[in-house]
């Protein structure tokens, strides 16, 4: 081994040893538990399944609306009608709530599914709607 690499080597496993800290600085219980926790349930055939918890959103039109929909929204780009601004949503009110909430789930033209938020449910993306109409 050539003994000029070896203080480099020993620099490397001394970091990588001694850098938990770095990795995992929170050490409280509650941090830790969130570590471990279990990523997923396992069903066993012929058993009954565990109940699904009910996932409730606190999340709304204008949370949704700051993180995925400002960026476009808020200056019109590629068309996106601008927030609040009443003649840039005139033309796409007139077609009905229902296909506005239509293109805005499904995406349409520019605009993708959802506004790129995959996980937010039809009813948010509906709120979001509301905030985005509603005069500035």
């Amino acid at each position: 081994m050539d003994l000029s690499l070896r203080p480099w080597l020993i620099a490397i496993c001394t970091s990588l040893c001694f850098s938990t800290t770095t990795i995992a600085a929170d050490m409280s219980a509650t941090a830790i538990n969130d570590r471990i926790k279990p990523i997923g349930n396992i069903h066993i055939e012929g058993t009954t399944p565990p109940i699904a918890a009910v996932v409730t959103s606190s999340r709304t039109g204008q949370v949704i609306y700051d993180q995925y929909c400002a960026s476009c929204h808020n200056n019109g780009l590629m068309g996106a009608p601008k927030k609040g601004d009443a003649d840039d949503w005139a033309t796409r009110m007139s077609q009905g709530d229902a296909v506005l909430a239509k293109h805005a789930i499904e995406g349409f033209n520019a605009m993708p599914a959802k506004g790129t938020c995959m996980d937010c449910s039809d009813d948010e993306i509906v709120a979001t709607i509301n905030y985005m109409i509603k005069p500035n």
